[in-house]
Order: C-alpha cells, then structure tokens, then sequence
C-alpha cells in the first residue's frame, strides 16, 4: 500500500468523513487540507476568499499542499474540491500517491449540500435548490476531467460510510 492516499471529489462528496473513517480502520495519519490551510493561515477558507480573493486561495492551496505531500509518514490527504483543477495538483497528487475520487451525483451532491452553504464560499450566495442545482451541474462538469484522473473511483451514492470505506480498503488490496 502506498504511503499517501489522496481522497478527490466534489464538495460535500464525503472527502473529510471518509478520510477519518479510513485512516482509523488503516491506522493512517489524516490531514484535511482545507483545515490544514485554514490552521496555518489563522483565517477561514471563507475569510481567504473574502480578504484575499481565490486566486490567492489557490497559489496557497498548492504551496501547503506540497508541504502536506512532504511529511514522510503513512497518511491520507482530504483535499479541497477544487485542489485537483489548478496548478498541477494533480499531476503532484498522482505521483507517489494513491488518488481515489469519491464520485457522488448531482442530486446526491444538492442533498448534502443544501444545509451547508453557510462554510463553503463558492455556494454561500445562490438563493434556492435549483440555484444549487444549476451551479453542481455545470462546475462538476468543469471540474469531472481532472476528477476522472484519480487512479480509483469509487461512486459513493447510497453507500453508508462503512460501505464506503471497505470499497477503498478492497480497492487498496
């Protein structure tokens, strides 16, 4: 089994709740990205996209990131849902990793999202589920090819996280 595990995926596609599930059951060390950049930053995602802009966002995503890639440990990176689509990232997450994209539908994607708006800056300002709707649809289609570059999938619609979690392991085998 590879050192590092790269979970992928849209937001609100279990990134985060799977990593931690898999890293317990595998005995890995976990690192979300996005709250490793948020500790290390002293600000939100939120507040960096609103102080700064997501460019800014982007160019520090890479760099920690890397730093993140550089720990020589056993561990599993949640990223953000954009990480994979800039830079190089994933060009960086596919060399020397195992990248697993957790696959979830537009509907299943609205479901688990329409709650959430409130921490996640690239939703926050649309006004209904359909708004919501529009917006998965066409940004998932925007980012779905560097999505499908992960060197496993694994579609996670009405999965439990335990179902989940023993697809990668199996996956891993």
């Amino acid at each position: 089994m590879m050192d590092t595990i790269f979970l992928i995926g849209y937001m609100g596609s279990g990134k985060t709740v799977v990593g931690r599930s898999l890293s317990k059951s595998i005995n890995y060390n976990f690192y979300d990205l996005d709250k490793f950049i948020e500790l290390n930053e002293k600000k939100s995602i939120s507040e960096i996209f609103t102080h700064k802009n997501e460019v800014y966002f982007r160019e520090i995503e890479s760099k920690y990131l890397n730093q993140l890639i550089s720990i020589k440990e056993k561990k599993i990176i949640s990223t953000g849902g954009g990480t994979p689509c800039y830079s190089n990232n994933i060009e960086l997450i596919n060399n020397n990793s195992v990248s697993i994209y957790l696959k979830a539908s537009v509907d299943t994607l609205v479901k688990r999202l329409k709650d959430a708006k409130i921490n996640r800056p690239l939703i926050s300002h649309l006004k209904d589920r359909n708004e919501l709707k529009d917006f998965i649809s066409k940004h998932l289609f925007e980012r779905n090819y560097f999505y499908e570059k992960a060197k496993i999938k694994i579609k996670t619609d009405d999965l439990k996280l335990s179902e989940i979690t023993n697809l990668i392991i199996g996956s891993l085998a």
